[in-house]
């Protein structure tokens, strides 16, 4: 059975654990639940930091730019503006 995360995307699991982190600031939840969302939110987290490193990966590639650290430029600056 495929994970859960597996098949969201960085949106989602962005909006799902805004959702889990304001319940458990509330406080109402029991140990076993906070737990549940606690390792909910760790899954969550570590979905959202993957999407983000293949996005930069991406741009890395797209910009030629891998391993300088330095941003592609806006526009080109010899046409005057």
């Amino acid at each position: 059975m495929p994970r859960r995360t597996s098949t969201i995307n960085f949106e989602k699991a962005l909006r799902e654990l805004e959702t889990l982190v304001e319940s458990m600031e509330q406080g109402d939840l029991s140990l076993e639940d906070s737990l549940k969302a606690f390792e909910r939110g760790v899954e969550l987290t570590r979905t959202c930091q993957k999407s983000l490193d293949e996005a930069e990966q991406k741009v890395e590639l797209l910009t030629g730019k891998e391993g300088t650290g330095d941003p592609p430029p806006l526009a080109d600056e010899s046409d005057g503006g």
